[in-house]
C-alpha cells in the first residue's frame, strides 16, 4: 500500500484547522474538540452552547459540497481495510477518546498550542499508538 504525499493540501487543511480552532476560542471562549462538540450536541448547557455546536457541525458536514462546488468533482478516497476493520478502529478511538478525555483535535491542535502538560501526554500517547497501529496492521496482519 502506497501514501500519497501532498504538502501542499495538508498546509492548506492544518491551516484552516488551526484558524478554525482560535475563532471558535475568540468568539466563544471554546476548545475546538471535534468529540466534546458533538457529545455537547446531546446535552447542551444552553440554547447558545447548542447554536455554536450545531453550526460547527453543520460546517464540517457541508465541507464536501462546498468542495465539489469549488473544484466540480470529489476526490478519490480509498480505504484499504475491511467494513470489520473499520468498525473495530471506531470502537478503539471511541474507548480512547473517552479514557483520554479528548481527541487529536482537543488535544493536539488546541491543547499543544495552550501548552498543556496533559495534551502533550496524551499528543505523545497518540502517536505512538498510531505508529503501532500503522505497524501492526501492514507488517503483521498484513492489512
Amino acid at each position: 500500500m502506497e501514501t500519497a504525499f501532498t504538502p501542499w493540501q495538508s498546509l492548506g487543511g492544518g491551516v484552516l484547522i488551526g484558524t478554525a480552532s482560535v475563532l471558535l476560542m475568540l468568539a466563544v471562549g471554546r476548545i475546538m474538540g471535534a468529540t466534546g462538540i458533538l457529545a455537547g450536541i446531546f446535552a447542551p448547557a444552553s440554547v447558545a452552547d447548542m447554536s455554536w455546536r450545531l453550526a460547527l457541525l453543520l460546517g464540517m458536514l457541508t465541507g464536501p459540497a462546498v468542495y465539489w462546488l469549488a473544484t466540480g468533482g470529489m476526490p478519490e478516497i480509498a480505504v484499504p481495510v475491511s467494513m470489520p476493520m473499520l468498525l473495530i478502529g471506531g470502537f478503539i478511538v471511541g474507548v480512547g477518546v473517552t479514557y483520554g478525555s479528548g481527541c487529536t483535535s482537543g488535544h493536539g491542535v488546541c491543547g499543544m498550542a495552550r501548552l498543556s502538560p496533559r495534551s502533550i501526554a496524551a499528543t505523545i500517547t497518540f502517536m505512538i499508538a498510531t505508529g503501532l497501529t500503522v505497524f501492526v496492521v501492514r507488517h503483521v496482519i498484513g492489512g
